[in-house]
């Protein structure tokens, strides 16, 4: 039986992305350093918080720069390690410079090997489960190191594997535009869709060529299980009830593909949809049941789309959001989880 406490060190990841995601301070070096300013909506309680959290993930870390957590026998290392480095960067740390360089350095290295060493181009663990989780937030995260990373070696090796990574799941999506718990297994749900599509987009915003039609083809797909109440089923062919989780991470897809709500200017066919989506999450999340047991995926994917959306909306949410995180937080930086 997995101990409680590495249970807990898991749920560091989200809560320090969510908490961070405010712009970060005017320091390379990382919200420890002297000077800078807080933005508007921190303060010294929250990156307090942030700085407990991500000491306590540096611990952790494994030799050869991994998270192998493990949530009921089931393993994520390539989930782990890309989340717990891009915690790490939203504190302002890169590859190289700032107080968590080595850590982003380490969990660079080890998903560059990962993606190397598979036959073809897969980005996760031995013993990854869903590996389609680890393939997008791998793609993620590298294509945030690649951006930041120096080196011409490592520069060469992380494009190869991103256009590896790419060519993947470009051959994997499903006839309906979907992906699956597996890159390569032409099935299709919300949840797998959304990472990969957020995957392809930050390979995209560096220069990693992905395929327009690969693109569309996805935003259709979650345009498609968009049920009447506004909200996202679980997938095309098993719809069932909507989501919140799965719309927060719609949302934050179709803000990513350039289809707004008319609320942060969009004026489309598609904007309408958009706003079916968040009149839907406003009733939903008035009941907490309603994101209970995916608490901190939901607000993953909902801080990203409230941060993009901006104005009086998202300072709403930042404030209530953090105040929530804070009082959960446990005394030696996790957050109990799931």
């Amino acid at each position: 039986m997995m101990n409680p406490m590495r249970a807990m060190a898991t749920w560091v990841l989200l809560p320090a992305l969510i908490l961070a995601l405010a712009p970060a301070r005017p320091c390379a070096a990382g919200a420890g350093a002297a000077g800078g300013e807080l933005p508007e909506e921190m303060d010294d309680r929250i990156m307090a918080a942030v700085e407990r959290g991500l000491d306590h993930l540096a611990t952790v870390q494994q030799p050869d720069g991994s998270f192998p957590e493990s949530w009921e026998g089931r393993a994520y290392p390539a989930v782990m390690t890309s989340l717990a480095g891009l915690a790490f960067m939203a504190n302002g740390s890169t590859p190289t410079e700032g107080p968590y360089s080595e850590q982003i350095h380490k969990a660079m290295v080890y998903l560059i090997e990962l993606g190397e060493n598979h036959p073809d181009g897969l980005i996760a663990g031995p013993v990854e489960m869903r590996s389609t989780y680890g393939h997008s937030f791998g793609m993620l995260f590298l294509a945030h190191c690649y951006g930041m990373e120096p080196s011409i070696e490592y520069e060469a090796r992380i494009r190869s594997v991103l256009e590896r990574a790419v060519e993947l799941v470009q051959r994997g999506q499903s006839p309906r535009g979907g992906w699956l718990y597996s890159p390569t297994g032409g099935g299709d749900e919300g949840s797998t869709t959304a990472g990969v599509l957020q995957g392809l987009r930050a390979c995209r915003n560096v220069g990693i060529k992905v395929s327009s039609e690969t693109i569309n083809r996805a935003v259709g797909y979650l345009r498609y299980t968009q049920n009447p109440d506004g909200g996202i089923a679980y997938s095309a062919v098993h719809r069932g009830a909507s989501r919140p989780s799965l719309a927060a991470a719609a949302i934050t897809c179709f803000y990513s593909a350039g289809i707004y709500d008319r609320a942060s200017g969009g004026d489309s066919p598609e904007s309408v949809m958009v706003d079916k989506l968040w009149r839907y999450l406003e009733t939903a999340t008035a009941i907490p049941e309603a994101v209970r047991g995916h608490y901190f995926y939901h607000h993953f994917y909902l801080a990203q789309a409230e941060y993009q959306r901006g104005g009086e909306s998202w300072r709403r949410y930042y404030a209530q959001i953090s105040e929530e995180l804070l009082q959960m937080q446990s005394a030696n930086g996790t957050w109990p989880g799931d």
